[in-house]
């Protein structure tokens, strides 16, 4: 059976100082806890859409859900908390001519996985679920802070998040220790030439050589990464890093990083003070390049998205956009006045759970739904009413540079 979507964008503006606003136009729908939404770089204009109980869906350049699965892994995969199952999905940079990707899960013990698998040899719209090769096998501490999101970098190396492990705010303080790789950036070679199974340390890591240090790791003090995301134009990285229970964050790495960054957590949160509560010390720590308060409207969970490089809404680009999973706000930043800019572009009106793009840089926005009706949308620029919102009701955060452009 295919799912066809025919809805009306919507038509709510609503914008800052830049003049610009987001408007949702729906592609399609019939999705059940989608968690990624990304596209394979092989020129088919599909988009491959994740769902949290182990399956993965294909959405045509037309807007239609194949009604047969990619891949369906739900019987491998543990999903009994909110934050398990099927999280992550990233294609090969030569997915085209070799047909790997990868995904990240928690299986049936809880643990976090990352495992390679082929498209078939007949079936370009068929993964071969046979063809499971173990990349990574991560024992979890609790249900909670997995790795959720996998993306190759433009070094053609595997970038992988993984959270704290939980339980809440870090009690063994792994996100700053480097024999853990928990609260972790990744960084791994997995070019199947040279790995059929498992995966290689890049030389340049910044802990390589380093005692007692895991040499996997690119970036340290991270407490549960949601997306990273690399501009397509330069290549700065950005880190959607979730709070504990005040500030969402989110990071910035200039492509000419070299590695070894400590973001903070548990030390910090956000630019504030976490463990100690009062008097810690930040010095070593880089600091994010904007947050913003949880349940002041509602937020809980940054979800991390990305800088627009598309073309059909010119005036975005530039504008680095991501949303909250709770109150569904989508926010748009940029660098500018001597601070990034961070403005509302459009209020809430469902949770978001993931935000992806496609082969021409468009961004997507899933609807997290636990009745198998999500929609995913494609966002859209539109004038805005003028309208402006700093990002919270009451008060004022100097990091948040809401200047005149």
């Amino acid at each position: 059976m295919l799912f066809v979507l025919a809805l009306l964008s919507s038509e709510w503006a609503w914008g800052g100082k830049g003049g610009v606003a987001i408007s949702l136009v729906p592609v399609a729908s019939g999705f059940q806890r989608p968690t990624t939404v990304t596209h394979a770089g092989d020129g088919s204009r599909r988009l491959f859409v994740a769902e949290r109980e182990g399956t993965i869906r294909i959405v045509t350049g037309g807007g239609q859900v194949l009604a047969e699965p990619f891949l369906d892994i739900g019987t491998i995969v543990g999903s009994g908390s909110i934050e398990q199952g099927l999280l992550g999905l990233a294609f090969h940079p030569g997915y085209g001519e070799n047909g790997y990707f990868y995904v990240a899960y928690t299986d049936l013990l809880g643990d976090a996985i990352i495992a390679r698998y082929q498209v078939s040899a007949g079936d370009p719209n068929r993964a071969d679920p046979l063809s499971a090769s173990p990349v990574l096998d991560l024992p979890q501490p609790s249900p909670i802070h997995n790795i959720h999101v996998l993306v190759f970098g433009p070094d053609g190396y595997l970038y992988v998040g993984s959270g704290d492990g939980g339980p809440a705010g870090d009690p063994d303080d792994v996100a700053e220790a480097l024999d853990a790789l928990y609260g972790k950036l990744l960084r791994l070679d997995v070019e199947p030439a040279s790995f059929p199974t498992g995966y290689g340390i890049p030389p340049d890591n910044p802990f390589v050589g380093v005692p007692a240090a895991r040499e996997e790791i690119w970036a340290l003090g991270l407490r549960n990464p949601a997306n990273i995301s690399f501009d397509r134009s330069g290549g700065d990285l950005l880190i959607a890093d979730v709070g504990q229970d005040l500030w969402e964050e989110v990071d910035h790495e200039p492509a000419d990083s070299s590695g070894g960054r400590n973001y903070g957590w548990s030390t910090m949160e956000g630019f504030h003070c976490f463990d100690p509560p009062v008097g810690c010390d930040p010095s070593g720590r880089v600091l994010p390049v904007l947050e913003y308060p949880q349940n002041v409207q509602g937020d809980c969970a940054v979800i991390g998205g990305y800088v627009y490089r598309g073309e059909a809404s010119a005036a975005l680009t530039g504008w680095y956009v991501f949303g909250d999973f709770c109150s569904g706000t989508l926010r748009g930043a940029r660098p500018g006045c001597g601070g990034w800019n961070l403005e509302i572009l459009r209020p809430g009106t469902f949770r978001i759970s993931a935000l992806g793009e496609d082969e021409s840089g468009e961004i997507y926005a899933a609807e997290w739904s636990t009745d198998g009706s999500s929609v995913l949308y494609r966002l859209a620029a539109v004038p805005s009413s003028g309208i402006f919102r700093d990002g919270f009701e009451s008060g004022a955060l100097t990091a948040w540079s809401s200047c005149a452009r």
